[in-house]
């Protein structure tokens, strides 16, 4: 078998596991292939087109309730836009435009000049937040508080913002979206089906601009599709296995592991940019004169 073969379902395989937890998968991959010789450049541009792959198996997971949403459009209108089931057509729709908006911005003005220090940092900050408030939870004893039922103007912007800064090297999209609708409020298995509903439209995005700036460089249509098919298939059951393990663990377990997740990912995709970051912020609290 051809090695290029090879490497593209382990590629595949890698992408629709790291795409949905709280880890950069254009890093992490890059980590992965520039072990087996290949140039990070390229792992991260062939991670983008991967994308295409997991947006499948997303739609897959989810196609009940995309026709729902398809089927509520035409009765759409303004004045209740977050009321009812509008809420969540109003979320993607606006949640979409945002990132979109965004992430063209943040691709066009900072990527030349933002590495992954920014973006691992970025992750394990969420992290760090949502490790904060499962602890808070777990001692406070409110670990069944009030939760929000259905999302909201302020979310969409909210995450909408951060999924369009994923695009950014090293910032795990799921991780700051699914750990924003969380710390806004939202239980886990809501949290994760809206930054999963929500990641579709990007990732078709981000793959088709991927494949129109670079193609497939030297993959092979083979091994192109033998990667897609890897990153479709394990994607869905990713997302089969995270949404059955989310709605088992109480909230302060979600927050603890998404946030333990995204610790680990952030570090290991930039240990440097991370101590760079530990030693500015004790730097803020300890005088240079001792």
């Amino acid at each position: 078998m051809d090695w290029s073969i090879v490497v593209a379902l382990v590629v595949g395989t890698l992408q629709g596991i790291f795409e949905w937890l709280p880890i950069s998968s254009e890093g992490n991959l890059a980590i992965a292939l520039s072990a087996l010789g290949r140039s990070p450049d390229d792992a991260v541009a062939f991670a983008l087109f991967l994308h295409l792959g997991t947006a499948l198996s997303a739609t897959v997971y989810y196609r009940h309730e995309l026709r729902d949403v398809l089927e509520l459009v035409p009765a759409w209108r303004p004045g209740r836009a977050f009321e009812g089931e509008q809420a969540l057509v109003t979320f993607l729709a606006a949640g979409t435009l945002v990132s979109g908006v965004v992430g063209l911005a943040a691709y066009a003005t900072l990527d030349a000049v933002v590495s992954s220090v920014t973006g691992g940092t970025l992750v394990v900050l969420v992290g760090v937040l949502l490790v904060a408030t499962g602890l808070f939870q777990l001692l406070s004893g409110s670990v069944e508080g009030e939760v929000r039922a259905k999302p909201r103007g302020p979310d969409a912007v909210l995450v909408g913002a951060l999924q369009g800064l994923a695009i950014l090297p090293g910032v795990s999209r799921s991780g700051v979206t699914a750990g924003a609708l969380l710390l806004r409020g939202y239980d886990g298995p809501t949290s994760f089906r809206l930054s999963f509903l929500l990641s579709i439209p990007a990732a078709v995005g981000g793959g088709l601009l991927a494949f129109a700036d670079t193609g497939l460089g030297e993959v092979t249509l083979l091994a192109a599709a033998v990667a897609l098919g890897a990153a479709a298939t394990v994607g869905y059951a990713t997302i089969d296995a995270l949404m059955r393990l989310v709605e088992r663990v109480s909230f302060w377990g979600v927050c603890l592991a998404l946030g333990s997740l995204a610790i680990v990912g952030g570090i290991l995709v930039d240990p440097d940019g991370f101590l760079s970051a530990v030693e500015s912020v004790v730097g803020l609290f300890v005088s240079p004169e001792y």
